[in-house]
């Protein structure tokens, strides 16, 4: 039995379609309410497989209630761990860190208990280490730096890493992968779906940060070769390329008809922007748009490494423009 975490979400859908396609049988994903299944059956009217959603055994369930996850457990092997909270809101932190690490100690504790043949965790590049001065890109082996002002997202998978790690000590096959911003259709009002819709309404400003950018196709596709391999006790960036924010909002831009931006907000504007945020949101009770990490974030333009990966399975990325150009077209046919 395969038990997939985070199956209504835009990573754990497309995972479950590939893992269908594949041939897997005894296939198990969790779900918190009825609403979230619709959004994965959609994504599999939306590649025409409405066919194949039957074929996926969904169990109520949540990731930090113990009952619930012992059902979800039973005569599992492999489990695929794509759930998390993501949010760059530092008024979540308390969320995200119980979400992140506590779900994923949970995860690790019943892989253990119940003996578990692998687990595959979905990280994030935001839990790569810092570049030192004589480095040139960031790579798996990267060291985190806890001296740097890191995200409470960052922050929340580095601890889930962490516990991966100690179930691998305790005898637990486990494979890390690290993606950067996943791209993929049909998720438009959450993670990377909201930049498409944010673009569509206009974004005058660019900045000359950049990071790693990945089709969805890809990271799934990766995920389940690791799986499948000899491999255990090992994490892996999943990148196609570093690209820049400016070129990317010009390139979703350009492919739905959006208006692009034509004004740089550097450093001294960006600062400005998450103090008058903080102080919207403290006199209006209002959802924060932009911290402190978050305007040193679209300034960071480290270069992210994919060699290890490439080197490992001999794996060719699909080209990002490409793959904009198939995601534009479901976009424009499945306006949110």
């Amino acid at each position: 039995m395969i038990l997939v975490t985070g199956g209504t979400g835009l990573v754990g859908a497309h995972l479950l379609l590939h893992l269908i396609e594949s041939g897997a049988v005894n296939l198990r994903a969790i779900y918190r309410n009825a609403y979230a299944i619709k959004k994965t059956k959609s994504l599999f009217e939306l590649y025409q497989k409405k066919d194949l959603f039957s074929k996926v055994e969904w169990v109520q369930a949540d990731i930090l209630d113990i009952p619930s996850m012992e059902i979800a457990f039973e005569n599992v092997n492999f489990v695929y761990h794509c759930a998390g909270f993501i949010s760059f809101n530092p008024n979540d932190e308390d969320q995200i860190r119980k979400v992140n690490i506590e779900g994923t100690a949970n995860i690790v504790n019943f892989c253990i208990d119940k003996k578990v043949t692998k687990l595959c965790h979905v990280s994030s590049i935001a839990a790569l280490g810092n570049l030192a001065p004589n480095q040139k890109r960031v790579t798996e082996d990267t060291e985190w730096n806890p001296e740097v002002l890191h995200s409470d997202y960052a922050i929340s998978k580095y601890g889930a890493e962490m516990e991966v790690w100690r179930g691998h000590q305790e005898g637990l096959q486990v494979v890390i992968v690290n993606p950067g911003v996943v791209f993929g259709p049909g998720f438009w009002n959450q993670g990377s779906g909201t930049l498409f819709t944010t673009i569509k309404k206009g974004i005058p400003f660019y900045t000359n940060g950049s990071t790693g950018y990945i089709a969805v196709t890809d990271v799934v596709a990766i995920m389940v070769q690791l799986m499948q391999s000899d491999c255990s006790g090992e994490r892996f960036t999943l990148i196609s390329e570093n690209i820049s924010f400016k070129d990317i909002i010009l390139k979703i831009a350009t492919r739905i008809d959006a208006k692009k931006p034509h004004l740089k907000a550097g450093p001294w504007l960006l600062s400005l922007a998450w103090k008058l945020d903080w102080v919207s949101s403290k006199m209006f009770q209002t959802e924060r748009k932009i911290s402190r990490h978050g305007s040193i974030s679209l300034q960071n333009a480290d270069a992210i490494s994919n060699k290890k990966i490439i080197n490992y399975l001999n794996f060719t990325f699909e080209k990002i423009d490409d793959y904009l150009d198939k995601i534009a077209f479901y976009f424009k046919n499945q306006l949110p």
